[in-house]
């Protein structure tokens, strides 16, 4: 009798994981699963009283109102900000905190330069709006992309320093002056010894740099004054009106404005835990 209730309790332990998986699924899906249904369905399923778990009829007009909208132009724009973006923030990032870690500076500069990054990161990015936007008009910037692009590393390059600091910390500085008494550069040894064994930080900062700005609101919104320079965040926002909300075009142009960063994440998903598995040897 104690085997039996042993070995029940047992089945049960292992299966409570499955279910708290299977609850935390169900919660974070959901949203997806209404948005894409929400996008299929007509006008009429919107306002009827029985819940429509599968659309009928299923209808495409809605992704045809998107493309009217102009929403492969926010496309387009959303994807140059993000990537441009994403590479000038890894980049800058990767090389301050190569050099915090590996250079000493006088008057603890490299701590003060960090408590000065984590501050700019704690404070909300619209106090910086109104010293970039005069700043840009001094400078005669009048690119709205360009804008973006610097604009947003605010967002994104405080991040990326402190998610790159301990990777670079974790790789021995025995493997670069090997590298260098065989005749190498710096930069040489850091783009073919270092970057190498730090590619899971590079790839985990890239991936919070471009979903950061991809859903960027606020300074998209204040430095884009024509619907040609929107990014996706605002054009999906031109779809709630004043007494009206397009619900299909508002799930259609969300479900397109997902994917792209859907699919960036699943392909980079096992270079990421391959690299992390690399990491995890190289540390111990």
């Amino acid at each position: 009798m104690h085997k039996v209730l042993l070995g029940k309790t047992r089945k049960a332990d292992k299966l409570v994981p499955y279910l708290i998986l299977a609850m935390v699924l169900l919660f974070t899906l959901f949203p997806l699963y209404w948005m894409i249904i929400t996008s299929f369905k007509t006008p009429l399923e919107f306002v009827a009283r029985d819940i429509a778990w599968i659309p009928t009829p299923i209808t495409l007009g809605h992704y045809g109102e998107v493309v009217e909208e102009g929403f492969m132009r926010f496309f387009v724009n959303t994807i140059i900000i993000a990537v441009f973006s994403t590479i000038l923030a890894v980049t800058a990032g990767a090389l301050a905190a190569y050099s915090l870690t590996r250079f000493r500076f006088r008057a603890k500069f490299d701590k003060l330069f960090l408590l000065w990054a984590i501050i700019v990161r704690i404070i909300p990015p619209i106090v910086f709006l109104t010293p970039l936007f005069i700043t840009f008009r001094e400078l005669g910037l009048d690119d709205v992309r360009l804008r973006l692009i610097l604009s947003y590393q605010v967002y994104v390059l405080p991040l990326c320093v402190w998610l790159l600091l301990g990777f670079f910390r974790d790789v021995p500085i025995e493997f670069e002056e090997a590298a260098q008494v065989d005749g190498a550069s710096r930069i040489f040894t850091l783009r073919t010894v270092v970057f190498p064994l730090i590619a899971p930080g590079l790839v985990a900062a890239a991936i919070f740099s471009i979903i950061t700005t991809w859903n960027e609101f606020i300074y998209a919104l204040i430095f884009a004054r024509v619907s040609a320079d929107f990014t996706i965040p605002v054009g999906i926002a031109t779809l709630i009106g004043e007494y009206e909300v397009l619900w299909g075009a508002l799930s259609a142009a969300g479900f397109l404005s997902s994917l792209p960063i859907l699919i960036f994440t699943v392909y980079v998903q096992k270079h990421l835990l391959r690299s992390f598995a690399k990491r995890g040897v190289l540390r111990g």
